[in-house]
């Protein structure tokens, strides 16, 4: 599903199941030894299909770490993100040449969890939710503002190291085009000196029971 919410510079992976006693990647083995089994078996297919894409870039395997925010430490010259729910797992990638940024991230599409809701919006979602339930009431948009976001987090994070909050993002969806845009409430300084990151946009698809939400973020002048 989610390749089809990406450019041709960026590569996927997904999965709709794990391989049963996979072992870790060496190099990784550390960053789940304490984990349960479910927590075990995400990390390592996602990280396989992060592999996987990269081959397809031409690039060789690598182990990925994580950062102080859990955050995936990709080899030099590559970007991407990881994402993994229940019965799905993908990983997106690029060269830190062709593309700046990139956040992915798929949610079951069901009803959010009592009281998420209420976390997760900032000044104006709760207008966008009540115009896109009126076009689509069967649509879980709660959840997609929430997987949105995700995204959203996912590619601002390696440009600017810096926490990016659900209440710091205004969200707009166009539910024809399966398309939104994400509107940044606080200063969006980047680390490699491109401009400031004020709003991002993204795109969305609904099937086989789940919602995938993907964000790029272009090199600057492109």
């Amino acid at each position: 599903m989610i390749d089809k919410l990406l450019p041709a510079a960026v590569r996927s992976v997904e999965a709709y199941g794990d391989i049963p006693d996979e072992p870790p990647y060496p190099g990784e083995a550390a960053l789940i030894a304490a984990a349960v089994k479910s927590r075990r078996r995400e990390f390592i297919t996602a990280r396989r299909c992060a592999r996987q894409a990269m081959g397809l870039l031409g690039l060789p395997p690598a182990p990925i770490r994580s950062g102080p925010k859990r955050e995936p430490l990709w080899p030099a010259g590559v970007v991407g993100s990881l994402t993994h729910c229940s019965g799905y797992r993908a990983a997106a990638v690029a060269r830190a040449a062709e593309i700046s940024s990139v956040g992915i991230d798929a949610e079951p599409h069901g009803p959010l969890p009592r009281g998420v809701l209420k976390s997760i919006v900032a000044p104006g979602d709760t207008d966008t939710l009540r115009r896109v339930t009126l076009h689509d009431p069967a649509t879980q948009w709660g959840r997609l503002l929430f997987s949105a976001k995700e995204s959203v987090y996912k590619a601002w994070f390696p440009l600017t190291a810096r926490w990016l909050g659900f209440e710091d993002v205004h969200l707009e969806i166009d539910p024809r085009a399966r398309t939104f845009v994400a509107h940044l409430l606080i200063p969006g300084d980047r680390l490699d000196g491109g401009p400031p990151l004020t709003a991002l946009s993204g795109s969305f698809l609904i099937g086989r029971g789940l919602m995938v939400t993907a964000v790029v973020v272009e090199l600057p002048g492109r």
